[in-house]
Protein backbone atom coordinates (compact mmCIF):
# COMPACT_ATOMS: atom_id res chain seq x y z
CA UNK A 1 0.00 0.00 0.00
CA UNK A 2 1.52 3.34 -1.00
CA UNK A 3 1.86 6.44 1.18
CA UNK A 4 -1.07 8.34 -0.36
CA UNK A 5 -3.41 5.40 0.23
CA UNK A 6 -2.28 5.16 3.82
CA UNK A 7 -2.86 8.88 4.43
CA UNK A 8 -6.37 8.63 2.98
CA UNK A 9 -7.19 5.64 5.17
CA UNK A 10 -5.94 7.39 8.28
CA UNK A 11 -7.92 10.53 7.46
CA UNK A 12 -11.10 8.53 6.93
CA UNK A 13 -10.51 6.72 10.22
CA UNK A 14 -10.18 10.06 12.02
CA UNK A 15 -13.48 11.32 10.58
CA UNK A 16 -15.33 8.13 11.47
CA UNK A 17 -13.94 8.24 15.01
CA UNK A 18 -15.28 11.78 15.36
CA UNK A 19 -18.72 10.55 14.29
CA UNK A 20 -18.57 7.79 16.91
CA UNK A 21 -17.59 10.34 19.57
CA UNK A 22 -20.66 12.41 18.65
CA UNK A 23 -22.96 9.42 18.91
CA UNK A 24 -23.33 8.63 15.23
CA UNK A 25 -25.12 5.36 14.57
CA UNK A 26 -23.64 2.49 12.63
CA UNK A 27 -20.06 3.69 12.71
CA UNK A 28 -18.46 1.05 14.94
CA UNK A 29 -18.18 -1.40 12.07
CA UNK A 30 -16.64 1.25 9.85
CA UNK A 31 -14.04 2.02 12.50
CA UNK A 32 -13.13 -1.66 12.81
CA UNK A 33 -12.91 -2.07 9.02
CA UNK A 34 -10.63 0.92 8.56
CA UNK A 35 -8.50 -0.10 11.52
CA UNK A 36 -8.10 -3.60 10.09
CA UNK A 37 -6.89 -2.10 6.82
CA UNK A 38 -4.37 0.03 8.64
CA UNK A 39 -3.20 -2.93 10.71
CA UNK A 40 -2.46 -4.76 7.49
CA UNK A 41 -0.19 -2.07 6.08
CA UNK A 42 2.97 -3.62 4.73
CA UNK A 43 5.18 -1.15 6.58
CA UNK A 44 4.26 1.10 9.47
CA UNK A 45 6.69 3.93 10.34
CA UNK A 46 9.83 2.34 11.74
CA UNK A 47 12.00 3.82 14.48
CA UNK A 48 14.27 5.26 11.82
CA UNK A 49 11.34 6.79 9.93
CA UNK A 50 9.94 8.37 13.11
CA UNK A 51 13.31 9.94 13.87
CA UNK A 52 13.70 11.08 10.27
CA UNK A 53 10.37 12.90 10.50
CA UNK A 54 11.56 14.65 13.65
CA UNK A 55 14.78 15.71 11.96
CA UNK A 56 12.85 17.10 8.98
CA UNK A 57 10.49 18.92 11.36
CA UNK A 58 13.57 20.70 12.73
CA UNK A 59 15.21 21.42 9.39
CA UNK A 60 16.70 24.93 9.34
CA UNK A 61 15.19 25.65 5.92
CA UNK A 62 11.71 24.39 6.72
CA UNK A 63 8.94 26.94 5.97
CA UNK A 64 7.80 28.91 9.00
CA UNK A 65 4.50 30.66 9.67
CA UNK A 66 5.34 33.86 7.81
CA UNK A 67 6.47 31.86 4.77
CA UNK A 68 2.98 30.38 4.58
CA UNK A 69 1.34 33.73 5.28
CA UNK A 70 3.18 35.17 2.28
CA UNK A 71 1.86 32.41 0.01
CA UNK A 72 -1.63 31.81 1.39
CA UNK A 73 -3.00 35.14 2.60
CA UNK A 74 -3.74 38.42 0.87
CA UNK A 75 -3.92 41.84 2.56
CA UNK A 76 -2.03 40.53 5.61
CA UNK A 77 -2.19 42.93 8.58
CA UNK A 78 -0.09 41.89 11.56
CA UNK A 79 -0.98 42.80 15.14
CA UNK A 80 1.74 43.72 17.63
CA UNK A 81 1.82 43.76 21.40
CA UNK A 82 -0.38 42.41 24.16
CA UNK A 83 -1.48 45.90 25.34
CA UNK A 84 0.08 45.21 28.72
CA UNK A 85 3.84 44.70 28.55
CA UNK A 86 5.46 44.15 25.14
CA UNK A 87 5.35 42.58 21.71
CA UNK A 88 6.56 38.97 21.72
CA UNK A 89 8.09 38.09 18.33
CA UNK A 90 7.80 34.35 19.01
CA UNK A 91 4.09 34.60 18.17
CA UNK A 92 2.76 36.28 15.04
CA UNK A 93 -0.91 37.19 14.84
CA UNK A 94 -2.96 39.10 12.34
CA UNK A 95 -5.72 39.22 9.78
CA UNK A 96 -5.73 38.42 6.08
CA UNK A 97 -7.84 37.08 3.25
CA UNK A 98 -7.70 33.34 2.68
CA UNK A 99 -9.43 32.21 -0.51
CA UNK A 100 -11.50 35.39 -0.50
CA UNK A 101 -12.57 35.27 3.15
CA UNK A 102 -11.10 37.21 6.08
CA UNK A 103 -9.45 34.98 8.68
CA UNK A 104 -7.40 35.48 11.81
CA UNK A 105 -4.09 33.63 11.75
CA UNK A 106 -1.78 33.01 14.68
CA UNK A 107 1.42 31.00 14.71
CA UNK A 108 4.91 30.49 16.04
CA UNK A 109 7.87 32.07 14.27
CA UNK A 110 11.40 30.80 14.97
CA UNK A 111 13.56 33.05 12.80
CA UNK A 112 16.13 32.31 10.11
CA UNK A 113 19.44 33.82 11.24
CA UNK A 114 20.92 34.17 14.71
CA UNK A 115 19.78 37.77 15.12
CA UNK A 116 16.17 37.02 14.21
CA UNK A 117 16.14 33.83 16.27
CA UNK A 118 17.26 35.80 19.31
CA UNK A 119 14.57 38.44 18.68
CA UNK A 120 11.90 35.76 18.29
CA UNK A 121 13.29 33.66 21.13
CA UNK A 122 13.56 30.63 18.82
CA UNK A 123 9.76 30.47 18.61
CA UNK A 124 9.31 29.93 22.36
CA UNK A 125 6.62 32.34 23.49
CA UNK A 126 6.41 34.36 26.68
CA UNK A 127 3.05 35.12 28.33
CA UNK A 128 2.91 38.31 26.25
CA UNK A 129 2.87 36.20 23.08
CA UNK A 130 -0.12 34.18 24.21
CA UNK A 131 -1.93 37.34 25.30
CA UNK A 132 -1.34 38.77 21.84
CA UNK A 133 -2.79 35.58 20.35
CA UNK A 134 -5.83 35.91 22.62
CA UNK A 135 -6.27 39.50 21.49
CA UNK A 136 -6.45 38.24 17.89
CA UNK A 137 -8.89 35.46 18.85
CA UNK A 138 -11.20 37.97 20.50
CA UNK A 139 -11.24 39.99 17.28
CA UNK A 140 -12.12 36.81 15.39
CA UNK A 141 -15.01 36.06 17.75
CA UNK A 142 -16.32 39.62 17.62
CA UNK A 143 -16.32 39.80 13.82
CA UNK A 144 -17.10 36.12 13.07
CA UNK A 145 -13.76 35.37 11.40
CA UNK A 146 -12.43 31.78 11.30
CA UNK A 147 -9.17 31.16 13.19
CA UNK A 148 -6.15 29.37 11.71
CA UNK A 149 -3.22 28.42 13.97
CA UNK A 150 0.17 27.23 12.71
CA UNK A 151 2.17 25.47 15.42
CA UNK A 152 5.95 25.21 15.38
CA UNK A 153 7.63 25.51 18.76
CA UNK A 154 9.98 23.75 21.15
CA UNK A 155 7.56 24.79 23.87
CA UNK A 156 6.63 27.81 25.94
CA UNK A 157 9.66 29.76 27.14
CA UNK A 158 10.71 28.33 30.56
CA UNK A 159 12.65 31.39 31.81
CA UNK A 160 12.29 32.99 35.24
CA UNK A 161 10.83 36.21 33.83
CA UNK A 162 8.21 34.26 31.88
CA UNK A 163 7.15 32.50 35.07
CA UNK A 164 7.05 35.77 36.96
CA UNK A 165 4.79 37.21 34.27
CA UNK A 166 2.35 34.30 34.57
CA UNK A 167 3.35 31.76 31.93
CA UNK A 168 1.16 28.94 33.20
CA UNK A 169 -1.84 31.22 33.61
CA UNK A 170 -1.44 32.66 30.11
CA UNK A 171 -1.35 29.17 28.57
CA UNK A 172 -4.44 28.14 30.52
CA UNK A 173 -6.29 31.35 29.63
CA UNK A 174 -5.53 30.88 25.95
CA UNK A 175 -6.92 27.34 26.01
CA UNK A 176 -10.01 28.48 27.91
CA UNK A 177 -10.65 31.21 25.35
CA UNK A 178 -10.25 28.79 22.44
CA UNK A 179 -12.71 26.42 24.11
CA UNK A 180 -15.30 29.24 24.24
CA UNK A 181 -15.01 30.42 20.63
CA UNK A 182 -18.06 30.01 18.40
CA UNK A 183 -16.20 30.46 15.10
CA UNK A 184 -14.50 27.69 13.08
CA UNK A 185 -10.94 26.97 14.23
CA UNK A 186 -8.29 24.86 12.51
CA UNK A 187 -4.69 24.30 13.60
CA UNK A 188 -1.79 22.59 11.86
CA UNK A 189 1.54 21.48 13.27
CA UNK A 190 4.00 22.65 10.61
CA UNK A 191 7.19 21.59 12.40
CA UNK A 192 7.62 20.97 16.10
CA UNK A 193 4.62 20.86 18.42
CA UNK A 194 5.85 20.55 21.97
CA UNK A 195 4.14 20.77 25.32
CA UNK A 196 1.92 23.62 26.55
CA UNK A 197 3.52 25.97 24.07
CA UNK A 198 1.76 24.06 21.30
CA UNK A 199 -1.60 23.31 22.89
CA UNK A 200 -1.93 26.96 24.00
CA UNK A 201 -2.86 27.85 20.40
CA UNK A 202 -3.94 24.37 19.33
CA UNK A 203 -7.27 23.77 21.06
CA UNK A 204 -9.18 23.85 17.79
CA UNK A 205 -12.08 22.11 16.04
CA UNK A 206 -9.67 20.37 13.67
CA UNK A 207 -6.01 19.53 14.19
CA UNK A 208 -3.79 18.74 11.21
CA UNK A 209 -0.13 17.77 11.01
CA UNK A 210 2.20 18.09 8.10
CA UNK A 211 3.70 14.79 7.07
CA UNK A 212 7.12 15.56 8.55
CA UNK A 213 6.16 17.14 11.85
CA UNK A 214 5.72 15.91 15.38
CA UNK A 215 3.35 16.66 18.27
CA UNK A 216 4.24 15.70 21.82
CA UNK A 217 3.93 16.58 25.48
CA UNK A 218 7.72 16.90 25.64
CA UNK A 219 10.64 16.90 23.23
CA UNK A 220 12.44 13.58 22.67
CA UNK A 221 15.52 15.04 24.36
CA UNK A 222 13.47 16.15 27.35
CA UNK A 223 11.82 12.76 27.64
CA UNK A 224 15.18 10.99 27.43
CA UNK A 225 16.62 13.26 30.11
CA UNK A 226 13.78 12.34 32.48
CA UNK A 227 13.71 8.62 31.73
CA UNK A 228 17.41 7.85 31.36
CA UNK A 229 19.11 11.08 32.48
CA UNK A 230 20.70 11.20 29.06
CA UNK A 231 19.46 13.49 26.27
CA UNK A 232 21.51 11.44 23.80
CA UNK A 233 18.83 8.76 24.10
CA UNK A 234 16.37 11.04 22.26
CA UNK A 235 15.89 8.63 19.36
CA UNK A 236 15.01 5.85 21.78
CA UNK A 237 12.49 8.11 23.52
CA UNK A 238 10.92 9.09 20.20
CA UNK A 239 10.51 5.42 19.30
CA UNK A 240 8.74 4.87 22.62
CA UNK A 241 6.15 7.66 22.50
CA UNK A 242 5.88 7.94 18.67
CA UNK A 243 5.07 11.65 18.20
CA UNK A 244 5.07 11.55 14.37
CA UNK A 245 2.01 12.40 12.30
CA UNK A 246 1.05 8.84 11.32
CA UNK A 247 0.95 7.63 14.91
CA UNK A 248 -0.81 10.76 16.19
CA UNK A 249 -3.56 10.16 13.63
CA UNK A 250 -3.78 6.50 14.61
CA UNK A 251 -4.21 7.54 18.26
CA UNK A 252 -6.98 9.98 17.32
CA UNK A 253 -5.04 13.03 18.52
CA UNK A 254 -5.26 14.70 15.10
CA UNK A 255 -7.76 14.65 12.25
CA UNK A 256 -5.66 14.50 9.08
CA UNK A 257 -2.12 14.51 7.70
CA UNK A 258 -1.09 17.16 5.20
CA UNK A 259 1.26 15.69 2.56
CA UNK A 260 4.52 17.46 1.76
CA UNK A 261 6.60 17.70 -1.42
CA UNK A 262 8.99 14.81 -1.90
CA UNK A 263 11.95 15.24 0.43
CA UNK A 264 10.11 17.55 2.81
CA UNK A 265 8.47 20.98 2.87
CA UNK A 266 11.85 22.73 2.73
CA UNK A 267 12.43 21.48 -0.82
CA UNK A 268 9.56 23.49 -2.35
CA UNK A 269 7.87 26.25 -0.34
CA UNK A 270 5.23 26.94 -2.98
CA UNK A 271 4.16 23.31 -3.27
CA UNK A 272 4.11 22.89 0.51
CA UNK A 273 1.95 26.00 0.84
CA UNK A 274 -0.46 24.78 -1.85
CA UNK A 275 -0.91 21.45 -0.07
CA UNK A 276 -1.39 23.14 3.30
CA UNK A 277 -3.83 25.66 1.85
CA UNK A 278 -5.95 22.94 0.27
CA UNK A 279 -6.13 21.03 3.56
CA UNK A 280 -7.08 24.14 5.54
CA UNK A 281 -9.76 25.09 3.02
CA UNK A 282 -11.29 21.60 3.14
CA UNK A 283 -11.56 21.69 6.93
CA UNK A 284 -12.93 25.23 7.08
CA UNK A 285 -15.55 24.40 4.44
CA UNK A 286 -16.82 21.54 6.61
CA UNK A 287 -16.86 23.63 9.79
CA UNK A 288 -18.64 26.62 8.26
CA UNK A 289 -21.78 24.50 7.96
CA UNK A 290 -21.94 23.97 11.73
CA UNK A 291 -23.70 26.54 13.99
CA UNK A 292 -21.42 28.35 16.45
CA UNK A 293 -22.92 26.92 19.63
CA UNK A 294 -22.65 23.43 18.19
CA UNK A 295 -19.01 24.02 17.24
CA UNK A 296 -18.25 24.93 20.83
CA UNK A 297 -20.11 21.91 22.20
CA UNK A 298 -18.38 19.50 19.85
CA UNK A 299 -14.97 21.04 20.54
CA UNK A 300 -15.38 20.63 24.28
CA UNK A 301 -16.62 17.06 23.89
CA UNK A 302 -13.65 16.24 21.69
CA UNK A 303 -11.00 17.38 24.18
CA UNK A 304 -12.74 15.86 27.16
CA UNK A 305 -12.63 12.51 25.37
CA UNK A 306 -8.86 12.57 24.75
CA UNK A 307 -6.80 10.35 27.00
CA UNK A 308 -9.71 8.13 27.96
CA UNK A 309 -8.62 4.51 28.17
CA UNK A 310 -11.10 1.64 27.91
Amino acid sequence: MNRETELRLRERLGKVRRLRLLGGSGVNGAVETLQDQLDQLDAKPSTEEVWQAIKLARHDERPYTLDYVERLLEDWFELHGDRHVMDDGAIVAGLGRFNGRTVVLIGNQKGRDLKERARRNFGMANPEGYRKAMRAMEIAERHRFPVIALIDTLGAYPGVTAEQHGQGGAIAASQALMARLTVPTVSCVIGEGNSGGAIAIGLTDRILMQENSYYAVISPEGGASILWRDAEQAEKAAAAFRPDAAHCLELGVIDAIVPEPEGGAHTDYDAAAALLGAALQEQLAELEEVPGDELRRLRRARYRSLGVFA
